[in-house]
């Protein structure tokens, strides 16, 4: 077990340099670089939640809740895209 727990941290750091990394590449457009940084950040997220939190060895209720959780940040973010593109104002 120590072993597997050795190689996720040392993919949440190699994540972490290439996150580093990115945030001095320009793509372009601010979405693009905040999608870029989002998807990076979501998968450290994930591999966090698996693997140190134990949700690959849990049952259903955990991934209801965690569904739910899901859709309740989706809508967050939903909530921030219409704060910077408010369609009224423009």
């Amino acid at each position: 077990h120590v072993r597997k727990y050795l190689l996720v941290g040392a993919t949440l750091i190699t994540f972490t340099a290439i996150t580093v990394f990115l945030s001095y590449v320009n793509f372009g457009t601010m979405k693009a670089n905040v999608a870029v940084a989002m998807l990076v950040a979501t998968f450290k997220a994930a591999l966090v939640a698996a693997i140190f939190m134990h949700l690959s060895n849990e049952k259903r209720l955990i991934y209801r809740i965690l569904v739910f959780t899901a859709f309740f940040v989706l809508g967050l973010f939903f909530l921030t895209y219409l704060a910077w593109y408010d369609p009224v104002t423009r």
